[in-house]
C-alpha cells in the first residue's frame, strides 16, 4: 500500500516540476519589449474608458451562475443518455431513470426558486418602502 502512496507522490512531484520547469524556460526564453501600450488594461481591442475597479451589476453574476449550473447539469446527464439503452438491457433502467430524474428534479426546483425571486430579469424594479405606522411622511 506504500508502493502506491509513493507512486502517487511521485506523479505529484513530477506534474509540480514540469509546470515550474516550464514556467522558468518560458521566463528565461522570452522577449522582454516593456511598453505603456502592452501594459494597458485590454478591452476587446478597444482603448479603455475609465478605471478598471468599478463594481457591476450583481445580476450578472447571478445568471452567470444559473448558466453554469445547467451547462453542469447538461454535461452529467448526457453520459447517462448515451449509455440508457445499455442499462435498460441490463435490468437497471428504471433506476438510472429515477436518479436522473431526482436530479434534474433538484434542478428544476432550484430554478422555479430563483425565477420566483424575480432573480433573472435584468432590469428588477423597486417596490416602494411602505411607512411605518406613526412616522412622518415627507410630501
Amino acid at each position: 500500500m506504500q508502493f502506491d502512496f509513493a507512486m502517487v507522490l511521485v506523479f505529484v512531484v513530477a506534474a509540480v516540476g514540469f509546470a515550474l520547469t516550464n514556467l522558468l524556460v518560458g521566463a528565461l526564453l522570452r522577449p522582454r519589449f516593456p511598453s505603456a501600450e502592452k501594459e494597458m488594461i485590454y478591452e476587446c481591442g478597444e482603448t479603455p474608458i475609465g478605471g478598471a475597479w468599478f463594481n457591476f451589476n450583481p445580476r450578472f453574476y447571478i445568471i452567470a451562475l444559473v448558466f453554469v449550473i445547467f451547462e453542469v447539469e447538461i454535461a452529467l446527464t448526457i453520459p447517462v443518455a448515451l449509455v440508457f439503452r445499455d442499462w435498460v438491457f441490463s435490468g437497471v433502467g428504471m433506476v438510472a431513470l429515477l436518479e436522473i430524474a431526482a436530479f434534474v428534479a433538484i434542478l428544476l426546483t432550484g430554478l422555479i426558486w430563483i425565477w420566483a425571486r424575480k432573480d433573472l430579469e435584468w432590469l428588477k424594479q423597486i417596490e416602494p418602502i411602505e411607512p411605518m405606522e406613526g412616522a412622518p411622511v415627507n410630501r
